[in-house]
Parts: C-alpha cells; structure tokens; sequence
C-alpha cells in the first residue's frame, strides 16, 4: 500500500480535452472538467489548455473544488531555437507554477519531436540525437534543474514517444549526463509500454531519482492491431484507442506500486489517459481509474 501521507493522487485534463487535438473534447468546458475530477476523488490536476492563463484567476476555481495544480507541462526547444529563448520560456512557466503551489515541472525536449507529426509513424521515425545536441539537451536541463531548485521545486524529464528520450538507452543517457541533484525523471508507464518496453525494471533502477509518476495503461489489441501493422502517428494511435486508464488496459501496475511501496515514494501519481472523449467517457473513466487505484494502493 501507497502512504496517503505521503503520496498523492492527481489526473490529467487530457482525457477531457486534449490539447493536440482540441477537436477530441472540444464540447467539454474547463470547469466540468475540474468539477468532475474532483467528484470523482482526485486531489490534483496537471494543466491544460482550457485552464486560465493567469494563476490569481485559476486558483479560486481549484481552491473550491479541494483541487491542487501538480505539475504542468513544458515544451524546451533546446535543439530547434536560441538556447536563451527556452531558458526564459522555462523560467515564466516556472514561476507560474510556483505561484500555484506546485512542487514538481515535467518538460520534454520538443526540438525535434514527431509526436504531433501525422505524417510520421511513431514506431518507425523517431529522432535521435547528435553528440552536439545531447550535450546542449543535458546544459539546458541542468539550467533548467537549477532555477527548479531555486524555487524549491523538483525539474522532471518526460521520456516520451516520438523525441530523443524515449528508448531504455536514452533515458540511461540523459541520467547519465544530467546532475543527479538538479535532474529528475518523470516516469511513464504507458510511453514505456508502447516503446516497447517493460516498465518495471527502469522505475526499479531510476526509483530514487523519479518525482512525479504518470499511470497511463495501455490496449495491446490496439497497439498490435491497429498502431504497429498501419504505422499510425502517435496521434492517431491517440484517436484509436490505444491508451486508457490503469486497470483498463494491459500494464501491469502491481509491480509498479509494489516499487514505489518499497520505495517510500514521495509525491504525485497521475492518471492520464488521452482518449477521445466521445468514445471513453471522462468522467466515467476517472471513476473507474479512482476505484483501481484505491482497492491497489490503498490510496
């Protein structure tokens, strides 16, 4: 069982709206949204594109509702844009979060990403990165971890589809090159499963450096139907259906929480789903992701 003192239980907005493809959800307004997290038992929210801008506006809707902002993310473009553009980017996100009381930021490296591309397939056309842009991705970081820390704040990578921190050997890299007390990960049970890989031993092996955990499950019918045999984008993949709430699809979270457990984790679990809300009802899906997590982790 999870420590409720210690670990706390959050969703995403995607799975109402998403911010991709603002067509999936279009109809669902940003306090439904928040209204139903809440009815459904979650204590926190990340941040999506219907939320207001301004944190002195955004507050009083969460503060009513027993909602806390977690965690927003973050878009760097170390690889494609002036390294001091993203630097400043960063820090005015930074700021706003801190401003709502966050303790935790997630970026991903964007530069070079396909995971909004259509054209491209997921599986088969990820970027790699060059020595000279692992080198400016790890400075970046450390800046960004730095700053972070200023604001008494933990910086998260998100490994994730379709950029250059996506594979098991990727992700060694970045922790490798990146400072330990600066640099953390965010850990993704769903990006791993589609990338082909378990899970289990990298939350094993980064567990002391990971601060803010997505539950994100996985259709393999989907995936090995439908995603791999059409080489679909990673947004189509979305639209087919191949992510759902933990409990609902085929990951296996026993050992994922008996790590964390074991672990004495601290912080946030996120459910976060991307799905077309017309086909996988939001609200009906928090609920059945909040029982999940509540009759496996006591949470």
């Amino acid at each position: 069982m999870l420590n409720p003192n210690k670990v706390k239980l959050a969703i995403a907005p995607i799975g109402w709206t998403n911010d991709d493809m603002p067509d999936l959800g279009a109809e669902n307004t940003f306090e439904q949204c928040i209204s139903e997290m809440a009815l459904a038992g979650f204590k926190g929210s990340e941040i999506g594109n219907k939320y207001p801008s301004d944190p002195d506006v955004l507050k009083p809707y969460l503060d009513i509702r027993g909602l806390q902002i977690c965690n927003a993310w973050f878009s760097s473009y170390l690889t494609s844009k002036p390294y001091e553009e993203t630097i400043e980017a960063f820090k005015a996100h930074c700021d706003k979060l801190h401003k709502l009381g966050a303790k935790v930021i997630g970026a991903s490296e964007q530069g070079n990403s396909i995971q909004g591309d259509l054209t491209k397939s997921i599986l088969d056309e990820k970027p790699y990165y060059t020595d000279e842009e692992w080198a400016i991705v790890a400075k970046g970081f450390n800046e960004m971890g730095e700053y972070a820390r200023s604001k008494g704040m933990y910086f998260t990578v998100h490994h994730h589809m379709g950029t250059g921190v996506q594979t098991v050997e990727e992700i060694d890299k970045l922790m490798e090159l990146t400072d330990p007390e600066l640099v953390y990960l965010l850990f993704d049970s769903g990006h791993l499963t589609f990338a082909g890989i378990d899970p289990v031993p990298v939350l094993k092996k980064y567990v002391d450096r990971i601060k803010h955990v997505h539950l994100k499950d996985v259709r393999l019918d989907v995936y090995n139907n439908e995603v791999v045999p059409k080489h679909m984008s990673f947004l189509d993949a979305v639209r087919a259906g191949v992510f759902t709430v933990p409990g609902d699809g085929d990951v296996d979270f026993k050992p994922i929480f008996d790590i964390l457990e074991e672990a004495d984790y601290e912080g946030w679990v996120v459910v976060e789903a991307e799905q077309d809300p017309a086909k996988a009802n939001p609200f009906e899906y928090a609920v059945k992701a909040r029982k999940y997590i509540a009759e496996n982790t006591g949470l």
